[in-house]
């Protein structure tokens, strides 16, 4: 079981993807944006970030950054739709900012999940 910090400003997605990963055990705590994820965010229980990139408030960008700076070994997933220019060069961004994964919406839930699964060892 691990910590799951879920930053997702669409309510639907991040009740479905809640929904999965309390499936398989793991304690979720939610987000829809960034600056409410840095205020929720316990570095000693969080063991992965799934961030949107694309929200108000503050970015999954500028999330990524912060957390960075907090706790660098923290394993973070980045996935978004990418709005008008298309997600790959937000993920490219995210990547390069120190992502372990990144999925452009819509993904394949399976293989989200067997990527979250893998990051966390379970």
């Amino acid at each position: 079981m691990a910590g799951i910090l879920l930053v997702e400003d669409n309510e639907d997605l991040r009740a479905m993807l809640k929904e999965s990963l309390e499936k398989r055990r793991h304690k979720i705590t939610e987000a829809s944006n960034g600056r409410e994820a840095l205020n929720k965010f316990k570095s000693g229980v969080t063991d992965l970030v799934i961030t949107d990139l694309l929200m108000p408030e503050q970015d999954g960008i500028g999330l990524i950054m912060e957390l960075r700076k907090i706790k660098p070994e923290i394993k973070l997933v980045a996935i978004s739709g990418g709005g008008k220019v298309g997600p790959s060069n937000y993920l490219d961004v995210a990547m390069t900012l120190g992502a372990d994964a990144v999925f452009p919406k819509p993904f394949n839930l399976y293989d989200f999940i067997e990527e979250i699964e893998n990051l966390v060892d379970v």
